[in-house]
């Protein structure tokens, strides 16, 4: 079979991809704020695109539990749900606790320093207060068993339910006040590999109970 001429296709999945990594940015930063509308000629003129990938783009941030739709009467932001907040840290905490378990063996002197950096970057960004910067260590440590469990099935599934954890913490939690994660991070550090799973998996639902409380 010959290769087809043309690459409309491919231009047209890599505009989806740029409205779908825009609007997914800016509903976790929260610049679109929960319960907001989102009108198709909005989205168009402020990202420089054409109904169609934005449209492709909501769909599948629908499916993210990031947009929520009622047929021919709004299109908008997910409003914040403690029962959906419930539901994800628990699917979030087993699937890095999943990739801690496959990286021990993997795990490298090289990645440990690694997350020694990280934990480092994320316990200044604490006494800082820097959000942003906060969450980034926080991502950049657990990345490391993410990577070194070499299964390209854990990363997919948390590409697509990180970012509602995410919003969540910038919305419900930013100003980062009772965070015990970079203690928790240590002894993730200095714990002997079959502990390591299971104090993975603590880490990511205290931060669940954490933000579930903010609710209250």
């Amino acid at each position: 079979m010959p290769v087809p001429a043309g690459q409309g296709p491919v231009e047209r999945d890599l505009l989806k991809d740029q409205a779908y990594a825009a609007i997914r940015d800016a509903i976790v930063a929260g610049t679109l704020t929960p319960g907001e509308r989102l009108r198709d000629p909005e989205l168009c003129a402020w990202l420089g695109l054409s109904r169609t990938p934005v449209r492709e783009a909501l769909n599948r941030l629908e499916q993210d539990g990031l947009v929520e739709t009622a047929p021919q009467r709004f299109t908008r932001v997910t409003p914040l749900d403690r029962r959906a907040t419930r539901d994800a840290f628990p699917v979030v905490a087993a699937l890095h606790a999943l990739a801690a378990e496959l990286a021990q063996p993997r795990t490298t002197a090289a990645d440990t320093e690694e997350m020694h950096a990280a934990n480092e970057r994320f316990a200044q960004a604490l006494r800082d207060g820097d959000v942003d910067a906060a969450l980034q260590a926080d991502d950049d440590f657990h990345a490391v068993f993410v990577t070194a469990s070499a299964n390209a099935e854990i990363p997919r599934a948390l590409d697509r339910l990180m970012p509602r954890i995410r919003r969540l913490e910038r919305l419900r939690f930013g100003s980062l006040q009772g965070r015990a994660s970079a203690r928790e991070h240590a002894q993730i550090l200095t714990a002997t590999p079959q502990d390591v799973p299971d104090l993975v998996k603590q880490n990511w639902l205290s931060l669940g109970a954490l933000i579930d409380r903010s609710f209250e």
